[in-house]
């Protein structure tokens, strides 16, 4: 209780100030017995009265006017201890300089023998120093033996992580105890910091164990994404909670000041290392352009022209029909220094019509098409409005780019096009097949990329399972084996942008998705991110596979195989693709049975389209088992 107390108070700068008096008087003392041997000849004994008043009234003078007894002794830098030997150091000199003048012009002897002002000087500097050190170690140390302190590790082995670890240590209200490093700077194994180890990630759970440890701070900027994620996954196992300094940037540019700790998030386990993006051919080939991005307000959309408009393009038309998250993104670019022109444009790209006269209003170069329905339950529902939207609406747009001459027609796809189980993954592998014909029959190139889920995205499990938490459980999985491949949202849209400018015309762009996550895994680990138990606070259930849904995503059709880019995470599909003629024959009866109302027929038609397309979990699945409805399609098309 006292420790706490006297934590939770400070010292008076008049009592240090006396205190350091007391110890000039002790210090001087000292240096006359020390230099005679405990006896001082009676020629300066007679005066030695009067030297250490007027000592001890030239260190007070000293320690008045460069204020060294002002300064919390807790938070003593070594700059403090430098200004401290500097200002005794001054003393002694001055002691020296009126030890001179008496010598020459009052008497033929020194007032204060020079032995003695320089045994006086070490004395005082080592008192007074060691006054602050025992004081700062008594206030930080002594101070952390408190049984509500938490201990914590640090991750990192540079000046932020000791600067954290300095911070913690004198803010008593965080109640945090810091007992160790990690790092995986081989370098720095098996060193220590301040007296405290440095482990490697290997080694993490030995410190856990051995010292208790309940947190684990990230104070460290550049941490390579698998090394993080396999720290996290250890604490989370260890019931070690994780936290990131959020205000690392601050502490770069203004200076170390009070640590932010944020609990971290499953999107910092997840991310990946940077990618690294040949800045100068995107600016090359977007810089003075007039670029259309299509389902500019959705996650994709956005982020898209969030990175466009830093590559200084002429003008970013913005074209969704979804009114408020267009709104909230003008409110958003409005609210930013953009450079460049751009408008918001409220439209649907099955709008032909309307299409047409945006493109006669705009010179358009280069097109960005990421509008589409993506959810598939929804889809799998409603295969009509899947075709209108992804296939017809992408056609509508592809032909009026075609027409109008555009340069570039990035088509964002999905990789639930290739061997699709659903109708809104064979919806979007026809728009691919559909886009890819159209190359060289004009001077459009026609280019796709495809990718798994985005973190963050609005239809990502993240944000349901984040709610899920919030409303106490149960975590909803549709199966213990389901898997899935993530990456970020600007990971996405920067490869996105490589890709299109790489891409001279056909090519399916694939993005490495690096390893495929187990969402009962992630389920778990975001529980116990939260803070709680899993089974215990938050529970799991399992509901089975939606209609459409597979376990696991894919990347390449069972047809294709890859080439290699000078990107180390774009690879090029070799796909099967159809002549423009025979794939406008396709879509033309899927305009037919759509106005049919007929949807077996038209899934029927879609599966003649992507042969690939076997469904999963969907009332479409009896269509896969009956052997003659191939034939009944080809003849429905030779007929017509």
């Amino acid at each position: 209780m006292m420790i706490e107390k006297i934590n939770k108070s400070f010292v008076p700068s008049w009592v240090i100030f006396n205190i350091d008096l007391f110890l000039g008087f002790l210090s001087i003392s000292l240096a006359y017995l020390l230099r005679f041997n405990f006896r001082i000849p009676t020629s300066y004994s007679d005066i030695l009265s009067l030297v250490i008043l007027y000592v001890i009234i030239t260190r007070a003078l000293s320690f008045w006017i460069s204020g060294t007894s002002k300064v919390f002794i807790r938070h003593a830098s070594s700059k403090d201890f430098i200004r401290l030997i500097i200002v005794l150091l001054s003393g002694s000199v001055f002691f020296t300089l009126i030890n001179l003048s008496y010598y020459f012009l009052v008497r033929r002897i020194y007032l204060i023998p020079t032995s003695v002002i320089l045994i006086d000087f070490f004395i005082a500097s080592y008192l007074m120093t060691s006054l602050r050190i025992f004081s700062k170690y008594f206030f930080t140390t002594m101070g952390a033996t408190s049984s509500k302190n938490i201990n914590v590790l640090i991750y990192g082995g540079r000046n932020l992580a000791i600067s954290v670890k300095r911070a913690l240590d004198l803010d008593n209200e965080m109640n945090y105890k810091v007992v160790g490093f990690i790092s995986h700077n081989t370098k720095t194994f098996n060193k220590s910091i301040e007296g405290l180890t440095i482990y490697g990630p290997s080694e993490i759970e030995i410190a856990i164990n051995k010292y208790d440890v309940k947190k684990l701070i990230f104070a460290e900027t550049k941490i390579p994404a698998d090394i993080k994620s396999s720290i996290v996954e250890k604490c989370l196992a260890n019931n070690v909670k994780v936290f990131n300094v959020s205000n690392i940037t601050h502490w770069i540019k203004e200076g170390p000041g009070v640590p932010v700790i944020k609990e971290i998030k499953i999107e910092d386990v997840l991310e990946r290392d940077p990618i690294h993006l040949d800045i100068t051919k995107i600016s090359s080939d977007l810089k003075g352009k007039c670029i259309l991005v299509t389902g500019a307000a959705g996650s994709i959309g956005s982020e898209l022209v969030r990175q466009i408009h830093g590559f200084s393009p002429k003008k970013i038309l913005l074209l969704d029909r979804a009114e408020t998250p267009l709104y909230n993104l003008e409110q958003e670019l409005l609210g930013e220094n953009i450079k460049c022109d751009w408008e918001i444009l409220i439209a649907d790209i099955n709008d032909e019509v309307r299409i047409n006269k945006i493109f006669q209003d705009h010179q358009v170069q280069i097109i960005y098409h990421a509008a589409a329905y993506k959810h598939v339950p929804l889809m799998e529902s409603h295969p009509d409005e899947a075709i209108k939207n992804n296939v017809f609406g992408s056609k509508i747009l592809a032909d009026v780019a075609v027409k109008n001459d555009v340069e570039k027609f990035v088509l964002i796809s999905t990789d639930k096009a290739v061997n699709p189980t659903n109708i809104m993954g064979a919806s979007k592998r026809i728009a691919e097949l559909y886009t890819q014909s159209l190359n060289h029959l004009g001077k459009t190139c026609f280019i796709t990329t495809r990718f798994g889920n985005v973190l963050g995205s609005n239809g990502s499990v993240i944000p349901l399972f984040k709610r899920q938490i919030e409303h106490g459980g149960p975590i909803t999985v549709t199966h213990p084996d389901v898997t899935r491949y993530f990456m970020t949202i600007t990971e996405a849209c920067q490869l996105v942008l490589e890709a299109g400018v790489m891409g001279k015309g056909g090519e399916i762009f694939l993005f490495d998705m690096g390893n495929s996550i187990k969402i009962a895994d992630l389920a778990k680990n975001m529980i116990k991110l939260a803070g709680y138990e899993v089974e215990k606070d938050i529970k799991i259930k399992f509901i089975g596979l939606r209609p459409g849904e597979k376990l696991y995503e894919e990347l390449l059709n069972n047809k294709e195989n890859t080439l290699s880019t000078y990107h180390p995470k774009i690879m090029i599909a070799k796909a099967q693709n159809y002549e423009h003629i025979k794939i406008s024959q396709y879509i033309s009866k899927l305009s037919e049975l759509l106005n049919s109302d007929d949807s077996n027929n038209l899934v029927k038609l879609m599966k003649k389209i992507v042969p690939e397309f076997i469904s999963q979990n969907s009332t479409f699945e009896k269509l896969d088992t009956n052997t003659d409805h191939s034939q009944k399609i080809e003849s429905y098309i030779s007929i017509r």
